[in-house]
């Protein structure tokens, strides 16, 4: 379960508790989960945004939509917890069914979901020179892959508008002569829109350097990948197993690969409603860091004379999934990704 079926999923347990009056409140457009900081996979609001309408206490109006959600497919356990957050913990089978959507949607994974352009929190990107240019170009890619319009993401042509004159594209032009194009538009999109853009005096092919470090991890997925094929095997979406990691106990870094997967179809949506294609950059940056973390503590594929197994086909599933977010995220940006470095 994604995290916008997971959000669809609390929007109908509303509509149903409205529908049955058990709440007197207006449903709200769309519900918000996020990552639960401290227990579970997931957590919601919605019960704190809804008592004041409801005239109930928050943990009151959490129960109510607890039991309606309790049971459902994809959710394991659903908790109330603090004030009147939700709490959603996912079946044993939601990572394996997550990798089997990126991998089913392949360069749409991320696209649909928003409404393009919609104005959010007062970001509002640079209106000239490289930076407006490069931020134009990236939102026009961003607003067609919400938008959903039956293209993969960075397949638009890009409408830059105002920002596309003589004159930035010029600037531009002697900043990509100077790093090379995708050092270049790193750079001017890795600022907040208020902060200043910063260049390097030269790219640097080292993890130090953010967008280094996302090639880097798309490189080392797509490696994964052609190395199984090569051994005769490919990827098929399943459990990673209990012995992913050299060490014993939790595995935190696969936990915390499958959610920044699960979020990159909001991060996009996020970039879109608040003009910030930083969003996606800073997720690409998030996904890449988890990424490495995950294959260096993981023998994805078989040492030697050992035989390929479930437990590799579902890491190397894993592997393709987290290229392909990647990759989308790049095309985005305008952004190469090299299969090789």
């Amino acid at each position: 379960m994604t995290p916008a079926e997971l959000s669809r999923t609390v929007l109908r347990s509303v509509r149903g508790a409205v529908a049955e009056r058990e709440l007197s409140v207006v449903v709200p457009e769309r519900v918000v989960v996020r990552p639960a900081p401290h227990s579970g996979d997931y957590a919601s609001n919605v019960a704190l945004q809804l008592a004041a309408g409801a005239g109930l206490p928050a943990r009151e109006v959490a129960e109510v939509l607890r039991k309606r959600l309790a049971g459902c497919a994809g959710i394991a356990r659903v908790e109330v917890a603090g004030p009147g957050f939700l709490n959603f913990t996912l079946g044993d089978g939601a990572p394996a069914e997550l990798v089997r959507t990126v991998l089913a949607q392949g360069p749409r994974y991320g696209t649909g979901g928003a409404r393009p352009g919609r104005p959010g929190a007062a970001t509002a990107p640079p209106s000239g020179g490289a930076r407006g240019l490069a931020v134009a170009e990236a939102l026009a890619r961003i607003d067609a892959a919400v938008a959903d319009r039956g293209t993969r993401p960075g397949d638009v042509a890009p409408d830059a508008g105002a920002a596309s004159s003589d004159g930035a594209r010029a600037e531009l032009a002697r900043l990509v002569a100077r790093l090379g194009e995708d050092e270049a538009r790193w750079a001017l999109l890795r600022p907040a829109a208020h902060d200043p853009v910063r260049p390097p005096e030269r790219p640097t092919q080292r993890e130090e350097n953010p967008r280094f470090r996302v090639q880097y991890a798309y490189a080392r997925a797509q490696a994964a990948v052609r190395n199984a094929r090569e051994l005769g095997f490919t990827g098929a979406p399943g459990d990673t197993g209990p012995e992913s990691h050299i060490e014993t106990g939790p595995d935190p870094d696969t936990h915390a690969l499958h959610l920044l997967l699960a979020d990159f179809p909001d991060a996009v949506a996020a970039a879109a409603r608040y003009r910030a294609p930083d969003r996606v950059l800073r997720h690409l940056e998030a996904v890449a860091d988890a990424y490495l973390r995950w294959q260096d503590g993981c023998r994805v594929l078989p040492v030697g004379e050992e035989k390929p197994l479930a437990v590799h086909r579902a890491r190397v599933a894993l592997a393709e999934a987290s290229g392909t977010v990647l990759a989308n995220g790049l095309r985005l940006l305008g952004v190469s990704a090299p299969v090789r470095l």
